[in-house]
């Protein structure tokens, strides 16, 4: 228990999947948590569980547009004022499209980089001018396995994915000048959380859980808590001299 003891952090896509393991985690291990999320109503919920679990004044819950520059301003700021500082920043939010190169609708295709990437770009920005102030800083952004990897039918995932890891590097190479903030990106394989819905939906729940296992090497799709606890370590102090890296959570997929 500790191992984030005094740690203030942010996380987007806070009101289910990922984002509310991740805030659960962080919070249980002692951090203050901020969850947002487009859908606000969610957020506040998680939030509520948290301050139940662990005291009042430990979870907080904003509704955010991550595409939305303005609003980025306006709840970093009452993060910042709500937990009395900012020193981990969690991108998660994120969306997906099936389609190839030929199939995809090019606004989808745009919309899934708004998403994915500019959210990045957009929290990072505002964020770290707020983090310097508060001790040793770490900026963990949700990729997926999908950004090294590709596949014909995921053209727009492949691609957002695939930058959010680049993108990361850059910012790491960036704070590392002041030597307190570091960058990182984490790469999920498949996580059995709403985004596999629609798969489920198409094979029934067994058997698409076991059609994905199939294609991973420890032959099992992944929990939330599988990537929850490797934002942990990133946002812990036990990774300080861990900057600009790629962590794979993928049962060895990669390896192949």
């Amino acid at each position: 228990m500790g191992r984030v003891q005094g740690k203030m952090a942010f996380v987007t896509g806070g009101a289910q999947g990922l984002g509310e393991a991740i805030g659960k985690m962080l919070a249980k291990e002692g951090a203050k948590v901020t969850l947002t999320d487009v859908n606000g109503t969610g957020a506040e919920k998680v939030a509520t569980e948290i301050n139940a679990a662990h005291g009042a004044g430990t979870a907080f819950a904003f509704q955010h547009d991550v595409t939305d520059e303005a609003r980025w301003q306006e709840v970093l700021a009452a993060a910042h004022e709500a937990m009395g500082g900012l020193n981990v920043l969690v991108n998660n939010a994120g969306i997906g499209s099936l389609g190839s190169v030929e199939d995809e609708n090019y606004d989808m295709f745009k919309k899934v980089q708004t998403v994915d990437v500019d959210s990045i770009f957009l929290g990072c920005k505002y964020a770290i001018p707020l983090m310097r102030a508060h001790g040793l800083g770490s900026i963990i952004n949700i990729s997926s396995i999908a950004g090294i990897i590709a596949s014909a039918n995921y053209v727009s995932y492949n691609t957002a994915k695939a930058a959010v890891r680049h993108i990361s590097k850059s910012i790491a190479l960036h704070c590392a000048k002041g030597g307190q903030i570091r960058c990182n990106s984490v790469h999920p394989v498949f996580i059995n959380t709403p985004i596999l819905d629609r798969t489920k939906e198409m094979f029934g729940e067994e058997e698409a859980l076991a059609k994905l296992g199939r294609q991973i090497p420890l032959g099992k799709v992944g929990e939330p808590d599988d990537i929850a606890y490797a934002v942990l370590y990133l946002a812990s102090d036990e990774s300080k001299l861990v900057t600009g890296i790629e962590l794979k959570v993928d049962g060895g997929i990669s390896a192949m």
